[in-house]
């Protein structure tokens, strides 16, 4: 009934919640992004520093090749200097491993100015030709150069975790002092390759580390924004309800009240006719014992009519009920005025009705006679439910400055389509009824500060719970 607005009324706030959601999606997107290219950065800074390094490793290695190895030798044996002689190979490879000893090398090439490499950590390579590539004729020129090699499969290398990483390294062997700077010249070329795969490892690492961290305190804001987004939801839908639910109970009470005036306009309007109406057939009925005793015309009239006061009775208490006069009341008392009232009614039609009523039940500040009707409609309700007799159970007890009565009977309950309803004026699912009753009852209940309920029983039939308070609040 109160969905389609109650939808309009939390789209604005559904509004919120979709754009705080796809902001922190965003957000971590972004971050996500930035660790990718804060890997990329770490990754670049790296790699320089590993060619820096390389390049003070070429220098302090030409040093040490050039001035413990080529000038001695130079001197000694007029310049002719042959790699391939056993003892001039072990000079230059104690040389070169003492030098690089501790430092992360993992092989070193030295080649002639011809493109054949002379010394190796591999021997088998010696005397290799035509291998050096590009790096080693930018080398000969002067220039150092560094390559980048990876291995690895299609998405190690995408996400740059490779496998194995290499940096080659090129540098010239160039003479260096006592020589003049002029005339020094490269007269070999230098290979290094650095396996640095361990580095960009400790980058990945970190990164992902990062990324996790990233990810549980994301997922933990997530959480935290959702419960409070849900909650914030969940205030506001209930506030909406409240306030749509108001605003209906506002329109029908209007609607009520213009319906009760003009109710009891009319009923004031009939009640007079239908006195004359009942006190004719009284006469009617007198004149008729003399003439026919067995007619039942007056009988039906004044039936009728009775039915009818009652009906317009109801119209009348609905419309404009009056005001509770408050006294000191025992609710045990009204009950059982109640049961004697019905007691021929009760005895004849096979009802059985059990009280059970709590010792030193309190008295309350309320309309015994308002009461006695509510309780009367609420009994008569119970035995119209049971049609061949059964049991009511009333059971009456005090707790936390209130007392509680319950009628329970054993018809057929209420059916969920009719819960929902069976408040409602003018709501019946008798043949013949205005659906009053228990809107009267309620208006009553309501009048004394206290509330009422109807239940299913697990099994079947009816329960119908009142409470009411000790002491009005003033």
């Amino acid at each position: 009934m109160i969905s389609k607005p109650l939808d309009e009324k939390v789209k604005p706030f559904k509004l919120v919640k979709y754009f705080t959601f796809t902001s922190l999606i965003l957000i971590f997107l972004g971050i996500l992004i930035l660790a990718g290219l804060n890997n990329h950065w770490s990754r670049m800074m790296q790699l320089k520093k590993s060619e820096d390094y390389a390049r003070l490793l070429v220098a302090n290695l030409n040093h040490q090749v050039y001035m413990k190895f080529y000038l001695p030798l130079s001197i000694t044996h007029q310049k002719v200097i042959r790699l391939s002689e056993e003892k001039h190979y072990k000079r230059m490879d104690m040389i070169v491993k003492s030098t690089l000893h501790g430092f992360n090398v993992e092989k070193v090439n030295i080649y002639n100015k011809n493109n054949t490499i002379i010394y190796s950590y591999d021997q088998k390579l010696i005397g290799s030709d035509n291998i050096g590539g590009k790096g080693y004729l930018s080398a000969l020129s002067g220039a150092s150069t560094s390559k980048l090699i990876q291995r690895g499969n299609f998405f190690q290398i995408l996400f740059e975790f490779p496998r194995d990483v290499k940096l080659i390294t090129f540098a010239p062997l160039r003479t260096e002092e006592p020589l003049p700077t002029l005339t020094r010249q490269v007269f070999g070329v230098f290979e290094i390759v650095q396996d640095i795969s361990e580095d960009f490892k400790t980058i990945f690492q970190f990164q992902i580390l990062a990324i996790i961290t990233i990810t549980l305190i994301m997922g933990a804001l997530f959480l935290a924004l959702f419960f409070v987004v849900k909650r914030g939801e969940a205030i506001i839908e209930n506030r909406a309800l409240e306030r749509l639910q108001l605003k209906e109970q506002l329109t029908k009470a209007r609607h009520l009240s213009s319906l009760g005036e003009m109710v009891a306009g009319v009923s004031h309007e009939i009640r007079n006719p239908l006195g004359i109406i009942r006190s004719s057939a009284d006469l009617l009925k007198k004149k008729m014992n003399h003439f026919d005793p067995s007619s039942t015309i007056p009988d039906i009239i004044l039936e009728e009519s009775d039915r009818l006061n009652n009906i317009i009775t109801d119209f009348l208490n609905f419309a404009k009920p009056k005001m509770p006069n408050l006294t000191p009341c025992r609710v045990e008392e009204v009950l059982d005025r109640n049961i004697t009232f019905l007691a021929s009614q009760i005895e004849k039609q096979g009802y059985i009705i059990n009280k059970h009523y709590d010792s030193n039940l309190p008295e309350i500040m309320a309309d015994s006679a308002m009461l006695y009707q509510a309780f009367l409609n609420i009994l008569i309700n119970s035995m119209q439910a049971m049609r061949g007799g059964g049991k009511i159970d009333i059971q009456l007890t005090s707790k936390d400055n209130s007392v509680t009565i319950t009628f329970e009977d054993e018809g057929e309950g209420v059916p969920k389509d009719v819960m929902e309803k069976i408040w409602e004026p003018f709501f019946t699912t008798k043949e013949k009824g205005t659906g009053l009753g228990l809107g009267i009852v309620k208006n009553i209940i309501k009048m004394h500060e206290g509330s009422i309920r109807i239940d299913n029983k697990p099994a079947h039939g009816a329960c119908i719970t009142i409470e009411l308070p000790v002491h009005r609040a003033i």
